[in-house]
């Protein structure tokens, strides 16, 4: 019984220590803490995105017809003006066809003179036909003629008539044929004009992926090209901040390869379907000034401006704490932290805005070890 006792007296004065102890460290003890003071200043709100850089306007340059590639005149880098000649194909057997397009083309026209002539020849024949047939007619009626004479002349009409329709077909043919050496023609220059590959708008070749020597096909790549005239950052962006964004709004664009650098751009359009796994959609922000090397693809942030208050009360965002899904601060009263209440605004890349609760120049306080909370009221040491 009495080790009982004993027992139950030892577990109280536990108790009573640990009580005492909890007691000290609130009221006496002092928890480190970070403070920073809430500054009246500027605050840009953002949205940001990642995305990789793109061209608007790029090209697979390939041939049209299947050759033997004789030449490729440009390499990536390589910048490129409308019209300008990028590649060659071997043309020594296009050029046989074209002349003998324009030969079988001038064989026609000569055969449209040929039955020219004869039509004008059968004309005339037939002019003869016409006199000869009434001269005998009247004879005939006169008794001069014998009808077998008549009969005769109206056969040679007829024969001359019949060669006349005869010439005018065959003008007629030789006009089909003269077209159709002509639209021969035109497809074989056209062809000719295939092994000839140009630019089709100013750029840049980004990529070259054929050497002379083998054979091509249509489709095949031989360069990239791509347009400089709009180059931008195509990112992707939660739907949520969808309300907010629109074509137009200021962006700065920070690429890997220079992490402390930002560069200008803007909203240039935004996606208009969001990816069902990810939930974001894609914002093509345009940027108006690149680093020295850039890359098509490499990969950007893109910060998009969707507000900006010139005079509001800014803090870190990291001194706004939530307790039952409600925003917070502690502020620093008397050497103790005191928990209020407040109302969040506009928020930037690293601070908040407190639209209500704080003023300017109010001390907030936070805990310098992470793992530690604050209470209200608890006495704070700050640096």
């Amino acid at each position: 019984m009495k080790f009982a006792s004993f027992g139950r007296i030892a577990f109280w004065l536990i108790v009573a220590a640990l009580a005492a102890i909890g007691v000290y460290r609130f009221k006496f003890a002092r928890v480190p803490v970070t403070k920073v003071e809430a500054q009246a200043g500027l605050i840009v709100a953002e949205t940001m995105g990642t995305g990789t850089l793109e061209a608007r306007v790029k090209t697979t340059i390939s041939p049209r017809i299947q050759e033997r590639l004789a030449e490729v005149l440009m390499d990536q880098n390589d910048v490129v003006k409308a019209g300008q000649l990028l590649a060659r194909l071997d043309d020594g057997e296009l050029k046989q066809q074209v002349e003998v397009a324009t030969a079988s083309l001038a064989w026609a026209r000569a055969s449209v003179e040929r039955v020219k002539a004869e039509e004008v020849r059968a004309q005339a024949v037939l002019q003869q036909a016409k006199v000869n047939q009434k001269r005998v007619a009247e004879l005939q009626a006169g008794d001069i003629a014998s009808e077998g004479e008549l009969d005769k002349a109206m056969e040679q009409l007829n024969v001359a008539e019949a060669d006349v329709k005869r010439a005018q077909a065959a003008i007629v043919e030789a006009d089909y044929q003269v077209r159709t050496a002509e639209e021969n023609l035109r497809y074989q220059e056209e062809r000719l004009g295939f092994t000839r590959i140009v630019s089709p708008y100013d750029g840049m070749i980004v990529r070259r992926d054929r050497d002379p020597g083998g054979v091509v096909v249509p489709g095949g790549s031989l360069l990239q090209l791509i347009s400089t005239d709009e180059i931008w950052v195509s990112a992707w962006v939660d739907e949520v901040a969808a309300a907010a964004l629109a074509p137009g709004q200021p962006a700065r664009v920070v690429f890997r390869s220079e992490p402390g650098r930002s560069y200008t751009g803007e909203v240039a359009r935004l996606g208009r379907e969001t990816d069902r796994e990810t939930r974001e959609f894609l914002v093509d922000v345009r940027v108006k000034a690149l680093p020295m090397n850039w890359t098509v693809g490499q990969r950007a942030e893109v910060y998009i401006e969707t507000g900006r208050k010139p005079q509001a009360v800014v803090v870190p965002q990291g001194f706004v704490q939530w307790r039952g899904g409600k925003p917070g601060v502690f502020v620093s009263a008397g050497g103790k932290a005191r928990w209020r209440a407040v109302l969040l605004g506009l928020r930037g890349q690293d601070v908040v805005e407190i639209a209500e609760g704080v003023a300017a120049g109010e001390v907030l306080v936070k805990p310098a070890e992470a793992k530690v909370e604050l209470a209200d009221g608890q006495r704070v040491a700050a640096p």
